[in-house]
């Protein structure tokens, strides 16, 4: 979940083109930031020590001073696991001789036993990290083996899924493993870069290698070096050439990320009804064979399984089952041959998707990855591909990537009804009525809600069918960016709890799209205003019931999405009133990539 760069060439700067490169990835992590360099007039004879410069806080109200000339770099951005938020805790971290610099992703498990162990041979500790215990470790091996060795034989030693960067003070090197938490490599001319996203390095060079599990990458000036951990051989890496957009880190006329990639929805939708019939009809005649299917998600992403196990029922009568990525690998030992696994993730890197993914494929089912990061683990672990083609999403929020996960269910689900025109047809009218949503009159009229509601401590929002994960992803929008309770559920549940909780001005969301579940929503909506609560209507057409009413055009099965986009707008601005920064909520980070 952590940010990692690096850089190794001729260049004297390397720490400013690290902190650049930092900032980036700030979405990662952004509880605090560190950056080390190998100052370039280390002397290996005497004991150079390796420099560091770290804070606590957001790097991108930060600047670096004083940092010494150097052309080899490397720093952390920190999502907070082991230990508080603090300059002491934040990477890199340094051994007793701060002659060994390293940064860490991931959870070191047994980190307890073999810290105990270090204690007792003199090493002193000075931080609360779990990570801290790695660079000692390397340092106690190095009392025998070079660094190479010492780190190999530190990760090893390692329970939990872990990515370390390490580097040595006269040693012209950057050291890169992995087991778990992604790393990339990426190859430039008498330069080379690392990173724990392809998207960082992409300014500075186009082609990768993607590290896999339990390898080992050795970056110099001139050249890089995969070998495997556990035997030390060589291993062929796989150079990949990426032809992503680099635009994606310009604002442009928006004043935040999030903001401008809910303006980038409609037009990803209309490309996506567009895209290509071919590849969508295979997943469909895949999905044909198999007899038993489960839909994959964790966060937005698992509300978007329950959305696609309603269009595949209603549209295609085939059951699908969605599944939570964190329980999924508990619910395994019914798979086999004849299973389908749709893995559902932005980032392809959610660890929780990762590990159910492996264990699913150990029971010989199949994986489809339908994510929005080619080259990913998820990507590459797949038997079967699609790519969301949505754009580098920077805001920790998702939001046009679960459009276009939506987008692309809606049309698999009409391919195997051996409907694709429909399925096109929807698509554009949920473009149109998103477009219609993003208009100047209907934004007005949604922040001025938010201005209603910004005080709120609680707030429901219910639907029936489709409409209930769109209740759920509306819900989770305004939890994780303007940091109030809401809670989102099926209308039908009201009654067998949750409408204790409802009193006078409760503010009570309700979907009512123009489908078979209108009736039984108002009536939900009714159950909540007879205990007085403020009943916020989102339909295609308005009812006395609504103390206000958002318009929302009919788009057939695809209203989920200008539904789900409402909610997206209405936590937008909740946020924003509440002069929150929507990107990066607090506690959380893009790609989850801890258990």
């Amino acid at each position: 979940m952590c940010g990692i760069f690096g850089y190794i060439g001729k260049k004297i700067n390397a720490g400013e083109i690290v902190f650049e490169g930092l900032k980036f990835l700030e979405y990662r992590g952004y509880d605090s930031w560190g950056v080390a360099v190998m100052p370039s007039e280390v002397n290996p004879k005497k004991n150079s020590e390796i420099f560091i410069e770290k804070k606590a806080g957001k790097i991108g109200t930060s600047t670096i001073s004083d940092m010494p000339r150097a052309n080899i770099s490397f720093g952390h951005t920190r999502w907070a696991t082991h230990g508080k938020v603090t300059t002491i805790n934040a990477h890199p971290h340094l051994d007793c001789t701060k002659r060994i610099a390293l940064v860490h992703n991931g959870i070191i498990e047994n980190y307890e036993e073999i810290k105990r162990k270090l204690i007792k041979k003199g090493h002193k500790f000075i931080s609360e990290t779990d990570s801290e215990v790695a660079v000692h470790l390397i340092e106690d091996y190095m009392k025998s083996m070079d660094i190479e060795s010492a780190t190999r034989h530190a990760f090893l030693e390692f329970e939990g899924l872990n990515a370390f960067i390490v580097m040595n003070s006269g040693d012209e090197k950057i050291l890169a493993v992995r087991n778990g938490s992604p790393l990339v490599i990426g190859y430039g001319k008498n330069e080379n870069f690392l990173a724990s996203d392809a998207s960082a390095i992409l300014t500075h060079t186009r082609t990768v290698h993607f590290i896999n599990d339990f390898e080992m990458a050795i970056l110099s000036k001139e050249k890089i070096i995969v070998k495997n951990v556990h035997t030390a051989r060589l291993v062929l890496a796989k150079r990949v050439n990426l032809d992503w957009k680099t635009d994606f880190s310009d604002l442009g006329q928006y004043p935040n990320f999030m903001f401008k990639e809910i303006n980038e929805q409609s037009q990803l939708i209309f490309n996506i009804a567009k895209s290509s019939a071919k590849l969508i009809q295979e997943i469909a005649d895949i999905i044909k064979t198999r007899k038993n299917c489960y839909l994959l998600g964790c966060g937005s992403a698992s509300y978007v399984a329950i959305a696609g196990s309603y269009l595949f029922a209603k549209l295609a009568k085939k059951q699908m089952n969605p599944a939570v990525g964190s329980e999924f690998g508990y619910q395994l030992d019914f798979l086999n041959k004849d299973s389908l696994v749709i893995a559902l993730s932005q980032s392809g890197e959610t660890m929780d998707i990762l590990e159910s993914v492996k264990k699913a494929k150990e029971n010989r089912a199949s994986i489809v990855a339908i994510t929005n990061t080619v080259g990913s683990t998820l990507y590459r672990e797949a038997d079967y591909k699609l790519p969301l083609n949505a754009g580098i999403e920077i805001s920790v929020a998702s939001t046009k990537a679960l459009t276009a996960k939506l987008s692309y269910l809606i049309l698999i689900a009409h391919a195997l009804a051996g409907n694709m025109k429909e399925g096109n047809n929807m698509l554009l009218k949920a473009g149109r009525s998103t477009e219609k949503l993003l208009g100047k009159d209907s934004l007005k009229k949604i922040k001025k809600l938010a201005k209603k509601l910004k005080n709120s401590k609680n707030i429901f929002v219910i639907g029936r069918g489709l409409s209930y994960p769109a209740s759920l992803e509306t819900a989770i929008k305004i939890k994780e960016i303007a940091y109030i309770h809401a809670e989102g559920m099926a209308a039908g549940e009201l009654k067998h709890g949750p409408l204790a909780l409802v009193e006078k001005g409760t503010p009570c969301i309700s979907f009512l799209p123009n489908d078979e579940t209108y009736g039984a929503n108002l009536a939900g909506a009714m159950e909540m205003k007879a205990r007085r609560g403020f009943i916020i209507g989102i339909s295609a057409k308005p009812h006395e019931v609504f103390d206000y009413y958002l318009h929302v055009e009919d788009a057939g099965v695809a209203t989920i999405i200008p539904n789900i986009i409402t909610g997206q707008l209405l936590a937008y601005y909740l946020a924003t009133i509440k002069n929150l920064d929507p990107d990066k909520p607090r506690n959380l980070a893009k790609s989850v990539t801890v258990k």
